[in-house]
């Protein structure tokens, strides 16, 4: 019972929207209440030229005519290297350049350590603490020039230029100020706990508003916006949204990080298991990563999972869920495991936290 209007929709005023289609007609729909869900578009540093051709964003290389000889990818984050081992599985050669000091700045260090040694492993070239300083094409050439940790200036050249440097709110042409929406200083549309806007029968979910730019996230914010329009009393726990990155082996962690811990003065309890002592692992010859299991160390609840190997993506799953039920990591180590399974990591990895005891190393 969904109505669907293709077109570009824009604010009136905080009760009506006007959709413009592809041939330039215009229309207005009157709404009682309204969801912004436009999401987010590719952010670009300010001296780069995005040629869309040779140098590219996010949604130009997923419909590259050819694979690159060469595909230099600035920015190491989530996107920038899932994309980046697409083309190095297809026979490029893949240079990432990163500004801060690891890739995958905002997760466990631990896991960036492990996914740097594995995709070095793979033949992908790494360039962190270095800062990008100019992108210039020449013909069929991109040439990146970057300033290492010393100041020393490093010049990359290839065919392709990947600008991965994150996602920014897509706000453009919304007309927000209209219906009296207030957007902060980063242009996201600033909305309460209830992902209310300051206009009150206006919502935003998603990209468009504050936190992790992640599709499940958007789609549990979709869900609760309907749920208190229908006059229910939803929650989300955004501690408990987990993050994934889909490079092979996969990445995935909920909770909180060893170093988010550390600076809360947290104490807390480390379990880890490797995954190439599973059998699983060993079988189907995906014995990189590990399963790292953080727990308080008075109440052994809980407190965050990080993991790196074969189908991390499906077992993180299962973190999520006993921390939803504030489970310690005995409770965890106490539970059956199918044998030979992937998820036998996690009991592991719990078990490795309740008095380091592990059964398999």
């Amino acid at each position: 019972k969904i109505d669907v209007i293709q077109g570009v929709g824009s604010f009136d005023d905080k009760t009506h929207i006007k959709i413009e289609n592809a041939e330039g007609e215009t229309q207005t729909i009157e709404a009682k209440n309204i969801i912004i869900a436009t999401g987010s578009k590719p952010s670009n540093l300010p001296f780069i030229d995005l040629d869309k051709e040779r140098v590219i964003t996010s949604t130009e290389a997923l419909k590259l005519k050819e694979i690159p000889k060469h595909m230099i990818v600035i920015g190491g984050g989530v996107i920038g290297l899932e994309l980046g081992q697409v083309y190095k599985r297809l026979g490029s050669e893949v240079s990432v350049v990163e500004f801060m000091d690891s890739i995958i700045p905002t997760m466990d260090s631990a896991l960036a350590r492990e996914l740097t040694k594995v995709l070095k492993k793979q033949g992908v070239k790494f360039y962190v603490k270095h800062k990008v300083k100019a992108v210039e094409r020449k013909g069929d050439e991109v040439i990146v020039k970057a300033d290492d940790k010393k100041d020393n200036e490093v010049e990359l050249k290839g065919d392709y230029c990947l600008v991965s440097v994150g996602r920014r709110p897509f706000t453009d042409g919304l007309n927000a100020e209209a219906a009296g929406v207030e957007l902060d200083d980063k242009g996201r549309v600033k909305v309460n706990d209830h992902l209310q806007t300051n206009t009150a029968n206006i919502y935003a979910i998603g990209d468009v508003v504050r936190g992790a730019m992640l599709a499940h996230k958007a789609e549990e914010e979709g869900t609760f916006v309907a749920e208190t329009i229908a006059g229910q009393k939803p929650h989300i726990d955004y501690n408990l949204i987990p993050g994934v990155v889909y490079t092979w082996p996969e990445v995935a962690a909920v909770g909180k990080t060893e170093e988010e811990l550390k600076e809360a003065g947290v104490k807390y309890k480390e379990g880890k298991f490797p995954m190439r002592a599973l059998g699983r692992s060993r079988a189907s010859g995906d014995i990189d990563g590990f399963v790292k299991i953080l727990a308080d160390e008075k109440t052994d609840e809980v407190l965050g999972v990080h993991m790196i190997g074969a189908r991390t993506a499906d077992l993180i799953a299962e973190a999520v869920t006993a921390m939803e039920f504030r489970a310690s990591a005995e409770d965890i180590s106490r539970m059956s495991h199918a044998h030979p399974t992937f998820a036998e990591a996690v009991k592991e990895a719990a078990l490795a936290a309740t008095d380091n005891r592990p059964l398999h190393i």
